[in-house]
């Protein structure tokens, strides 16, 4: 497959691209993961949301139309009710984001502690609107629903960490950090969710075996 041309873009309605490539990125391990998730419930059909995070994962952190497409080929279920089930929730990404998505939460708490103020900031200093990403793929900037962590308004999250009291004046530095990092990006975020679901794959305290 040819990389795209990055280039800031508005996300379209939250539903897959055209019809499904055939293409299978599932490792081997990933298959693994799969069928060890799979065997724990009474049918394939009900490790539809961990298989679509592993794809997630797989697919380097979104889910094109030909991950929807392996997930449905490997649990056996028609390709329709993958694809509904992918489009329902907001956790999973239709289209490629950034390296790192900035996902701010603005609802009441956090909007009252001036998170439409920190979005502000990030459009202009970044030259780019809501769902869209700088031309060089580092970021892709949504709004999101509660993050549960009103104690801390404002929270901004990024792949799978949170960063807490969130305002204008330090939400820029938080950036530039994470420009220097490999870490908290939506592949990494898809990984820690698959953990999750497989046994023996979380250590003492709840964290996530290397």
């Amino acid at each position: 497959m040819t990389a795209e041309t990055m280039k800031p873009a508005a996300e379209g309605p939250n539903e897959p691209a055209a019809a499904p490539e055939r293409e299978r990125r599932f490792s081997a391990s990933a298959i693994e993961e799969l069928e060890e998730i799979a065997s724990h419930y009474p049918e394939r059909k009900a490790a539809c949301l961990p298989a679509l995070w592993i794809a997630q994962r797989e697919y380097g952190g979104s889910l094109p139309p030909a991950a929807i497409a392996e997930v449905s080929e490997r649990l056996g279920l028609p390709l329709r009710e993958v694809e509904g089930v992918a489009t329902f929730y907001t956790m999973f990404n239709l289209r490629k984001r950034g390296r790192h998505h900035l996902e701010v939460c603005t609802c009441l708490t956090c909007a009252v502690r001036g998170a439409y103020d920190v979005v502000h900031r990030i459009e202009h200093e970044l030259g780019i609107g809501l769902n869209e990403t700088t031309p060089d793929g580092e970021f892709t900037l949504s709004e999101v629903e509660c993050l549960d962590f009103c104690g801390a308004a404002a929270v901004m999250q990024v792949g799978d960490k949170y960063f807490a009291n969130v305002t204008p004046d330090n939400v820029m530095k938080v950036i530039e950090e994470l420009r220097k990092s490999e870490s908290y990006t939506p592949a990494k975020l898809a990984d820690a969710v698959v953990k999750l679901h497989v046994p023996g794959t979380m250590g003492a305290g709840g964290s996530v075996k290397p």
